[in-house]
């Protein structure tokens, strides 16, 4: 932002992806920052071992052990086989992405109802 009295500055929104707190912090022009070491490793997903997922890398074959409560809510949609990017900063795992779209088989589903269809009365107020 340039306004029109004073130095330019840049303005900021930050979030802390270990803590997942978010941060606003403001930037004169010309100041310089330090960048993070933050890499992203994509390795297979290849089985469950307790609290713990195996993740492995396809070039090395070498395994990676991540814990449970580091893939949070994002355990349910893994499937054996499935490429992930480990994203790690200072050698540390900070987040697992998985894709976007993920093919998953129906195996239970709960019968039906009377009246639980799709061509019910459509009612006019």
């Amino acid at each position: 932002m340039k306004p029109a009295k004073g130095a330019a500055f840049a303005r900021t929104k930050m979030r802390n992806y270990a803590s997942g707190n978010t941060v606003e912090k403001t930037f004169r022009a010309g100041s310089t920052i330090n960048e993070a070491n933050i890499y992203k490793e994509t390795k297979q997903f290849v089985y469950k071992d307790g609290p713990q997922f195996v993740f492995m890398d396809l070039t090395t074959y070498e395994e990676t052990r991540v814990n449970e409560s580091s893939i949070g809510d994002k355990t349910k949609w893994l499937k054996e086989g499935m490429d992930c990017n480990l994203l790690l900063w200072n050698d540390k795992l900070i987040d697992v992405d998985i894709p976007i779209t993920v093919q998953l088989n129906v195996v239970d589903v709960d019968p039906g109802l009377k009246g639980d269809t799709a061509q019910g009365n459509v009612l006019n107020f």
